[in-house]
């Protein structure tokens, strides 16, 4: 029981770790890609330091692996400079809808009801958020922000068939890209100062890299449908945090379409968890 204990605080701290990207990057005042480059120089050096034997699993897999976290950092973080956090994290999270379309068509397995039902309220959702920021800026970033959500259900999948030897491999060798894309804009920019580099460090070190050591360490101490369920704190706190530390609001639309989306990710994984439990209980009655 303590160890599971253990599970939910780390999964808990890994969301709230990941939930202060939007914060970060809002208050910070260099362009989207001098923070990519200070953000992925660190979480390179954290995972290079904690990971040195599985930085350097190659296989063809990791490669492509890598470049859907590169591009997914990419559009993510562009993304939360162009339009609200909230916009950006609310439709990095309809990942979950792609997901649930692809995977039907790549490994051979049923559309069942509720992920049906569940893809529908995503994009319904995902569609509010288009009517909401109708300015050229805003709408480039409303589309980077959809752009991620594919990205991240890309990854995902593409992590799924690779062998998990190789999975961390991938997202050091992404920073690592992201890192060389971002030098140019880092040469150009002007020195941060030292608590610019505090929350710069902070980005890379705690929300990036150590929000991924975290969740892991908890993902192996309790059910994936706990993990999943806390780490729906992410998209819920995101924009809490940016609006008590930086004053954004999203908009009347963006939040009832981020509600919506959330909703249906949180009640899928409560109805699924029901239907294997009714299951197991019919297998019961009939041995």
């Amino acid at each position: 029981m303590q160890t599971r204990y253990r599970g939910i605080a780390a999964t808990i701290m890994a969301a709230v770790l990941w939930s202060t990207a939007g914060l970060f990057i809002k208050l910070l005042p260099q362009d989207a890609f001098t923070i990519l480059f200070y953000r992925s120089t660190y979480a390179m050096l954290l995972f290079g330091l904690l990971f040195r034997k599985q930085v350097l699993q190659f296989n063809r897999q990791m490669w492509i692996n890598t470049l859907f976290y590169t591009l997914l950092l990419l559009t993510f973080v562009v993304a939360t400079k162009l339009t609200t956090a909230a916009n950006a994290i609310f439709l990095q999270y309809t990942g979950t809808a792609y997901i649930l379309l692809l995977e039907p068509v790549l490994f051979k397995t049923p559309l069942n009801r509720i992920n049906l039902w569940t893809t529908v309220f995503c994009f319904l959702g995902m569609g509010l958020f288009f009517f909401g920021d109708l300015n050229w800026t805003g709408g480039l970033g409303i589309g980077l922000a959809a752009l991620s959500g594919l990205l991240l259900a890309a990854f995902f999948l593409g992590q799924r068939v690779n062998p998990p030897q190789y999975h961390v491999a991938a997202i050091f060798w992404g920073n690592i890209w992201v890192m060389l894309i971002g030098l140019p804009f880092f040469l150009q920019s002007a020195p941060a100062t030292l608590p610019q580099h505090g929350m710069l460090a902070f980005l890379g070190i705690m929300q990036l890299g150590m929000g991924y050591v975290l969740f892991t360490y908890g993902l192996q101490r309790i059910t994936a449908l706990e993990a999943s369920l806390l780490a729906m704190l992410e998209p819920i706190l995101n924009p809490v945090w940016v609006l008590i530390g930086h004053g954004e609001r999203p908009s009347n639309l963006a939040i009832i379409g981020g509600f919506l989306i959330v909703a249906a990710l949180i009640v899928r994984l409560i109805l699924l968890d029901r239907q294997k439990r009714r299951k197991r209980s019919d297998q019961l009655l009939i041995t």
